[in-house]
């Protein structure tokens, strides 16, 4: 069976070039660990890993930006035409960092816009509300896609997962795999996610030990990769590290976009009820 350590590389640059479409179709799919080794195994000879510094499993941290009354939250859960996401994304192992503004572009495409960001700068929780440069980057991006926030964007939300990144070749699509992927809120030093990081008790009644997120990147046609995982009894789901994670922390959310997903993070105990 193929393997992730087995596949050939491809450098960051190359892989940008070939597969860095900023405005594209992303499908993500929640699925047991095994079907990584089924994937890479069909695709094997179409398929190389992104490697960096001899690396090939990277660590990101996120954190999500919204209004005191959660407006970017809310326009996903109403599944409204015009919505964005803010976040300063971080790529811990080589401690660079990126101001992210993610907007919908129809038909299940999206758009991103992102400045880089010095090391301790606004991007950090610690920080509190985007100011400055940073909220200018951000008012400009969300004029431009016709989306209007009003009022302070503070730090809501922090995800961090590892993730592989794999480059498909011929159809130069991206299919990223995210493992370990867990929630925090900002500022408690209190993980509430799961994976094997979490240093607390896992959120109750969730349980994504054994799981991954598989996302593929490609255009408007299904690529390869969405092919080979359909045919393995996989569909699409609805998963939002930003809104899903927020409907999990608080139940008083709304979680009707999300219910099949939080079905299928749920504990067997849970489901059973």
């Amino acid at each position: 069976m193929t393997s992730l350590s087995s596949l050939p590389a491809v450098g960051l640059e190359e892989i940008s070039e070939r597969a860095g479409l900023m405005t594209r179709v992303d499908r993500k799919y929640l699925v047991p660990r095994e079907t990584v080794h089924m994937l890479i195994s069909e695709l094997d000879g179409s398929v190389r890993v992104l490697e960096i510094a001899g690396r090939r499993t990277f660590r990101y941290a996120s954190t999500y930006y919204d209004t005191a009354d959660l407006a970017t939250f809310r326009a996903a859960a109403g599944r409204r035409r015009r919505r964005a996401k803010i976040r300063c994304r971080e790529y811990v192992d080589s401690g660079t960092a990126f101001l992210e503004v993610k907007t919908a572009t129809g038909r299940g495409g999206s758009s991103k816009q992102r400045i880089p960001l010095p090391a301790g700068s606004e991007g950090d929780p610690s920080a509190g509300p985007l100011e400055g440069t940073s909220r200018e980057f951000v008012d400009t991006a969300l004029d431009g896609a016709g989306c209007t926030l009003d009022g302070e964007l503070g730090p809501v939300l922090t995800t961090r997962y590892d993730r592989t990144t794999l480059l498909v070749t011929g159809e130069e699509s991206r299919v990223t795999i995210d493992a370990d992927l867990r929630w925090e809120i900002p500022g408690t030093q209190r993980p509430t996610g799961t994976g094997r990081h979490a240093a607390t008790a896992p959120l109750p009644g969730y349980d994504l030990e054994g799981l991954v997120v598989i996302e593929t990147k490609a255009g408007t046609r299904p690529g390869r990769a969405d092919r080979l995982l359909w045919a393995d009894g996989h569909r699409p789901v609805r998963i939002s590290k930003f809104a899903t994670g927020l409907a999990l922390l608080d139940p008083r959310l709304p979680t009707n976009r999300w219910h099949r997903t939080l079905q299928k993070v749920r504990s067997p105990a849970q489901r059973a009820a």
